[in-house]
Formats: C-alpha cells, sequence, structure tokens
C-alpha cells in the first residue's frame, strides 16, 4: 500500500501538476483515488504510468494526465450533478465523485459495469449512480445536468446530450473520427451552444443511435 501511495504521489506531481493542471482540488481527488483497484490485476504495477491501460471488451481506462485535463475543464463546483458516458472502469467516475455531490454514470458494456460497481462500492463511494445503458441517450430521468463528461469519441456532440445539459452546464467531449478527435467544450449559455476546442485526443468510439 505504501508503495501505491508514493507512486500515486509521484504521478500527481510528475505527470499533472507539472504539465500545468493546477486545480488543488482536482491535484488532491487524484492523490486520493487508487487507480491501481481500477486496472486489470496483471497492470497492477503499470497502474501510476503515463498511459492508457486495457481493461477488457476493447476498452481502457484513461491516461491520467487526460483524466485531469477533462476534469478541470468541467470546472466542478461541490453541489454539482455531473453525467458521465462510458463508466469503463469507474476510475474517472471516482475522480468526479470527490468532486462533486452526485455521479451519474452510464455504460454499455455489461460486465465492466458490474466491476466498476463493485470497485465503486468497496471504496466506499456512495455518491455515484450506476445504469447499462445507451450512453448516447444519456440517463434523462435525473437531467438536468450541471457537468456532463464523455470518455469515448463521437462523430458529433449527441444532441440527448445536449437537452440533458443545465443552463450554464458544461460538457467534456471528443469528436472527430475513429481515428483522432479534438477534445471539445461545449457551454450552454442562455440556450445557446458555445464551443471551445482543447486540443487533440484518441478514444475508443462512441457507439450508440446518436455516435458511431
Amino acid at each position: 500500500m505504501q508503495d501505491h501511495d508514493q507512486a500515486r504521489k509521484r504521478m500527481v506531481e510528475e505527470q499533472i501538476a507539472a504539465r500545468g493542471i493546477s486545480d488543488p482540488r482536482i491535484l488532491q481527488a487524484m492523490r486520493t483515488v487508487p487507480r491501481h483497484r481500477f486496472v486489470e490485476p496483471r497492470d497492477e504495477h503499470l497502474a501510476y504510468t503515463d498511459q492508457p491501460l486495457p481493461i477488457g471488451h476493447h476498452q481502457t481506462i484513461s491516461q491520467p494526465y487526460i483524466v485531469a485535463v477533462m476534469t478541470e475543464a468541467l470546472e466542478l463546483e461541490d453541489e454539482d450533478k455531473v453525467l458521465e458516458i462510458g463508466t469503463g472502469s469507474g476510475y474517472q467516475a471516482a475522480v468526479l465523485a470527490e468532486l462533486a455531490t452526485q455521479v451519474y454514470t452510464v455504460e454499455k458494456v455489461e460486465p465492466l459495469l458490474a466491476r466498476a460497481k463493485s470497485v465503486l462500492e468497496e471504496l466506499g463511494y456512495d455518491n455515484v449512480f450506476c445504469k447499462l445503458h445507451n450512453g448516447t441517450l444519456g440517463w434523462p430521468e435525473y437531467a438536468p445536468y450541471d457537468a456532463v463528461l464523455v470518455t469515448a469519441g463521437a462523430p458529433g456532440v449527441p444532441q440527448p446530450l445536449i437537452d440533458q445539459l443545465a443552463e450554464g452546464g458544461r460538457m467534456i467531449i471528443p469528436v472527430g473520427d475513429q481515428a483522432h478527435q479534438e477534445l471539445i467544450k461545449v457551454t450552454k449559455n442562455q440556450g445557446r451552444i458555445e464551443r471551445q476546442e482543447l486540443g487533440g485526443c484518441r478514444f475508443v468510439p462512441l457507439l450508440g443511435e446518436h455516435g458511431w
């Protein structure tokens, strides 16, 4: 455990803070969440390295720096309600849960969702709510959301996610083709949608009615 704690501190210092992430709440969240619990057992020794890792079913756990970039761009407040599309390992949901009051996370691959839910429960994240669902449709029952985070690349911004975004809400989503995307920040301002490009990235494809 001490080795993991030290590795996690180094990860935050060398991979995240040193590359410009300055929000102290995000740095503390990433010092707190045990990423090694969310990776495959064979990859536990790689949990705090600067890379994505496979988690099965053609999915990955994102590079820690990208998790930090996307999370910082959401500009979360303590009382925010967040929708995550693509639970995957559950790691990003845990980071969000350190920063927001409620996290609703949707995953289309049942074994991934079951494992993520189990780990999140073991770690005591009782403010994370999981659903097996087509992520491109969001989770309308609990809308509107102050923030929406999409962890898969889409050909465009799904309209249902825009509809479920609260006034003043922020969405972070990778948009592009299946090989390369641009990280986009979408803000809803008096009913209008504003877009800001945050840089290139590469994610697994967002599958579903409003994705690929």
